[in-house]
C-alpha cells in the first residue's frame, strides 16, 4: 500500500509542477497582451486626434455645420 501511496504523490507532484509551469507560461502571455493593448490604445487615441485635426481642417467654416454641443 504504501507504494501506490508514494506514485500517487509522485502523480500529484508532476501534475502540480506542470500546472505552475502553465500558469506561468499564461501570465507572461497576459502580460504581454496588456502591453501590446496598452499601446494600441495610445495608438487609437493619436488617430482619433489626427482625425478630428483633419476633420476641422477639411470643414473650415461650413454655415451649416452642428453646433458642437451636439
Amino acid at each position: 500500500m504504501e507504494k501506490e501511496t508514494e506514485e500517487k504523490l509522485i502523480s500529484l507532484e508532476t501534475k502540480i509542477t506542470y500546472l505552475e509551469d502553465f500558469i506561468e507560461k499564461i501570465q507572461a502571455v497576459s502580460a504581454e497582451h496588456t502591453a501590446a493593448i496598452e499601446h494600441l490604445k495610445a495608438e487609437n487615441k493619436l488617430m482619433i486626434q489626427k482625425i478630428r485635426e483633419l476633420s476641422d481642417a477639411l470643414e473650415g467654416d461650413i454655415p451649416n455645420r452642428k453646433p458642437p454641443h451636439y
